[in-house]
């Protein structure tokens, strides 16, 4: 039986962006499977007191480097969004749509959500812009929207968030491999080395 890394995540963080772009390389080396744990991180921050390192200036303009530094070596496109921060509760109401309804297409938004933020710097917060994206995807965005607007999909991403503070997050990107908790991008060797030796 193959190993398992859970991955918590909003496409609201810069660091949980370089991470979905690095974890299936990863899972792929080691033979392991790739769980995607959508979640609020807002939600996330509000129950646990913490918040974003961009809401400190001295620390926000160190991980912005610190980022772009990461994307370098790992040969992955990335751009400060100029319209951060991104109110992503819609667009994570539709991630957890897609995995209750639709699971096979929740990678291919994700991704072209990541991109749209993280890559090509577009304002997400304006409705006619994500509706633009999706379409461009190959997602009907009226459909989507209506999706992400369902109760029962509401309340999946209010409990996928609870089960998360639950187990201990606070912010994103976070890894768990069994019981082991790992936060961050930076710590993905640690991720690897846990599913290596689970291998």
């Amino acid at each position: 039986m193959s190993a398992t890394v859970e991955f918590y995540f909003d496409v609201g963080s810069p660091a949980a962006y370089l991470a979905f772009q690095r974890l299936p390389g990863i899972c792929q080396a080691t033979g392991a499977t790739l769980a995607y744990r959508p979640m609020l991180l807002g939600g996330v921050f509000q129950a646990t007191g913490n918040q974003s390192p961009m809401n400190v200036p001295a620390k926000g303009r160190y991980m912005t480097a610190d980022l772009q530094r990461f994307a370098r070596r790992d040969q992955i496109p990335f751009r400060h969004n100029p319209h951060f921060p991104i109110n992503t509760l819609t667009l994570m109401r539709g991630a957890a749509g897609l995995q209750l309804r639709d699971p096979e297409r929740l990678v291919p938004y994700v991704a072209a959500v990541y991109g749209a933020i993280w890559v090509d710097g577009r304002n997400m917060n304006d409705p006619a812009v994500v509706a633009a994206v999706l379409q461009d995807a190959g997602f009907n965005p009226e459909e989507l929207l209506s999706l992400a607007a369902d109760p029962e999909v509401k309340e999946s991403l209010k409990t996928l968030t609870q089960q998360a503070v639950a187990r201990g997050v606070f912010g994103a990107p976070t890894f768990f491999v069994g019981d082991e908790m790992y936060w961050g991008q930076d710590r993905l060797d640690f991720v690897k080395e846990a599913l290596e030796a689970q291998a």
